[in-house]
């Protein structure tokens, strides 16, 4: 595939799973309140049309298929009326649509993975159901009636006068495109449909653009022609015209078969090839004159054409390469700012030297800023997806749930967004099969709203996101997952020591549950480890709370961008570690009588009123250092999550903006993530430092203990 048409895929892609993942928030919302707008009906209308046009011209079949009967679907709906359906046959519109929209993405989805699509034999079973449909609500079987919007005015063009037989246009637009496009059906399309979407009335010639790749050559030497009823019309689409692309020039026919129709004035208006959004001049409401030259033609202002500039889709990996550059600048920022060279500098030039370095470093900045937010994308797509799979179980399951979503403008980076996707919905999953009481008599008994009720929220803090899954269902018992932990052998301390912290956390152990029964959906524990450590590779963390009878919370922290972090560096022995600012709560010295020690002589220091365990750098790395007594270094006190604890080490460097690196892969398999390291960074110097987990680096050095 070359890099056109890769492009051109790409493109293809992206506008069709977003008016897939529109139309799906559209139903989701209009079924809670039972019925369609006219609006909604014109929507749909239009993704329908634009999926369908798109399709063909990229040779989908099954896709543009099945978008143009359901087209034909809503062109009946919208010209009889929404109201024009009963309920029941509302109701069925639902289910059809929502596995119309399904269809349609699993075919998307085929596209994406290089699959082939469905053969014709699917493809007609289920435009077959969406045709019976269609004849249920019109009581008719004419395939007129079905055919009606794919239907355009007769007219073929005429071999002796250029023109189109249309006895019924009072003029045409005759429109030719910039040489050498390539494809110029598609481009002749793209600007036919964006007419159609502005719902301008006309008819084209050749009538088989979108669909026949051999019109290309036609459209290369004679152009194509848009046909109007009126001259009002026409002049609309020219206003229209102006915003588009890779147009050469047009002109104003008259049709000589209409004599009634006022003449007029052949106005040609050439768009620059190296401007494709550059406006074209007005056309002269009446009397003649002289076309403009195309330099004045450029600098005529077009009121949509900003609008149109507005917005731009890039490839996430050209937004990749983008960020590890922007990383290596404030890498070599780094290296250039701490030279040795520079105690060689004369005061005078040190000083001009350090000016030059900040103006550098607020630059560097304020680029990765720039570069990180580009990558940002609200949550908002992940958490409207989750409306689908509440709806398809309150179905399947007979169960009334609400779902409230909150803070879905929360902005995570792209990269995270779409890896925490899975984890959510299993999160979900398991709340509405598994937390929500089964019956309403159930919710009742329990002095509960007979509505479940779910609340999926994201919000901000300085460098994390923290999302929340909460249900006010059954909640999980304690008692019977010690029970069952039990039962499987996975218990490493008598139950009662487990507190219920601990409980809980069980259901994270690979292949733990409490269901008897297996179901189509999950089960509450099945797949938690799998969810924790998909959690745990974005650097996030996985936490969960729940009371038997009132319900349970699900938190996930996931860190805002993986590529830049603000760190502190510290040295033990001749080792530097870098620790997130966002882990420490402060750092402070101590004297011995500060020192107190647990029944396990593990050492601890009180802070604010509550006492926190210690670790020793240089004793759980079995790193070389002279600085061995509490007194001669200085403490870190950390958290993560809900860990609280202190790190013992000889002495700060600072603070620094790091870069974070992974490391190679065939460290993977000494799995330094249980030993609280969680990458590396280059220094200013050229030196590797390690970066700590502060939550692996607790369990590793302190659970197991």
């Amino acid at each position: 595939m070359d890099n056109g048409m890769e492009a051109m895929l790409e493109t293809y892609l992206y506008e069709t799973n977003s008016l897939l993942d529109a139309l799906d928030e559209l139903l989701v919302n209009d079924e809670k309140i039972g019925d369609f707008s006219s609006d909604d009906v014109n929507e749909i209308f239009r993704s329908m049309h634009t999926i369908k046009g798109s399709s063909a011209m990229m040779e989908f079949n099954s896709l543009s298929t099945i978008a143009h009967h359901i087209e034909d679907l809503f062109f009946y709906i919208r010209d009889k009326g929404i109201e024009s359906l009963d309920p029941d046959h509302k109701k069925e519109l639902f289910n059809l649509m929502f596995r119309s929209g399904d269809y349609l993405r699993s075919e998307v989805q085929k596209v994406e993975n290089g699959t082939p699509l469905s053969e014709d034999k699917d493809i007609d079973s289920f435009a077959n159901e969406i045709n019976g449909f269609l004849k249920k609500i019109s009581g008719a079987a004419d395939e007129a009636a079905k055919d009606a919007p794919a239907q355009q005015a007769p007219g073929a063009v005429s071999e002796n006068s250029g023109l189109p037989d249309d006895a019924a246009a009072a003029c045409f637009l005759h429109i030719f495109l910039d040489d050498g496009l390539g494809m110029e059906n598609l481009y002749a399309f793209m600007i036919i449909n964006a007419l159609q979407e502005d719902e301008i009335v006309f008819r084209c010639y050749p009538e088989d653009i979108e669909t026949n790749p051999e019109t290309s050559a036609e459209i290369v030497d004679s152009g194509f022609y848009l046909a109007f009823d009126s001259q009002e019309t026409a002049e609309q689409a020219e206003q229209a015209l102006k915003t588009q692309a890779h147009i050469r020039s047009y002109e104003f026919v008259e049709n000589s078969k209409k004599k009634e129709a006022p003449k007029p004035q052949a106005v040609p208006a050439e768009v620059k090839p190296a401007a494709p959004v550059t406006p074209v001049a007005p056309a002269p409401q009446s009397g003649p004159v002289a076309p403009a030259p195309a330099a004045s033609q450029a600098k005529a202002p077009a009121a949509h054409a900003p609008v149109k500039q507005s917005l731009i889709s890039v490839n996430v990996s050209k937004l990749d390469s983008l960020l590890d550059m922007v990383g290596e600048l404030v890498i070599t920022e780094s290296m250039v700012t701490s030279a040795p060279e520079l105690n060689q500098l004369s005061r005078d030039s040190f000083d001009n030297f350090m000016k030059s370095a900040r103006q550098l470093h607020k630059l560097t900045d304020d680029l990765q800023n720039i570069a990180m937010s580009l990558r940002m994308v609200p949550i908002s797509g992940v958490f409207q997806k989750m409306n689908r799979i509440v709806r398809d179980m309150k179905q399947k399951l007979n169960k009334d749930v609400r779902l409230i979503i909150e803070g879905e403008n929360t902005e995570m980076d792209k990269n995270i967004v779409d890896s925490i996707q899975d984890p959510i919905m299993h999160i979900v999953r398991n709340s509405m099969d598994h937390g929500i009481e089964e019956t309403v008599d159930e919710r009742i008994r329990a002095g509960k709203d007979p509505q479940g009720e779910l609340i999926l929220s994201a919000t901000h803090t300085s460098s994390e996101v923290v999302i929340t899954v909460t249900d006010d269902g059954q909640g999980m018992d304690p008692a019977k997952l010690l029970a069952k932990a039990a039962d499987k052998g996975l218990l490493t301390k008598p139950a009662s020591e487990y507190t219920k912290k601990e409980a809980l956390n069980l259901i994270m152990l690979p292949g733990f549950s409490t269901n008897q029964t297996v179901t189509e959906f999950s089960g509450r524990g099945v797949g938690m480890d799998v969810v924790n450590k998909n959690i745990e590779a974005v650097g996030g963390t996985f936490s969960l709370d729940s009371d038997l009878g009132v319900g349970t919370t699900v938190t996930m922290r996931i860190p805002l961008t993986l590529a830049i972090m603000d760190g502190m560096k510290v040295t033990v022995g001749k080792s530097i570690f870098t620790i997130a600012i966002a882990n420490i709560r402060q750092s402070f010295k101590v004297t011995p009588d500060q020192i107190i020690y647990d029944d396990y002589g593990n050492e601890m220091v009180e802070r604010m009123g509550s006492f926190y365990p210690i670790i020793r750098l240089h004793r759980f790395y079995s790193l070389e250092t002279e600085v061995t007594s509490l007194e001669e270094g200085i403490l870190l006190w950390v958290e993560a999550n809900d860990h609280s604890y202190c790190i013992f080490v000889d002495q700060l460097i600072g603070e620094q903006q790091v870069v974070v690196k992974p490391f190679p892969t065939y460290l993977n398999s000494y799995d330094l993530k249980n030993y609280g390291i969680s990458g590396c960074t280059i220094l200013g110097d050229g030196s590797i430092s390690i970066i700590l987990d502060v939550l692996g680096l607790h369990s590793a050095a302190i659970d197991e203990k």
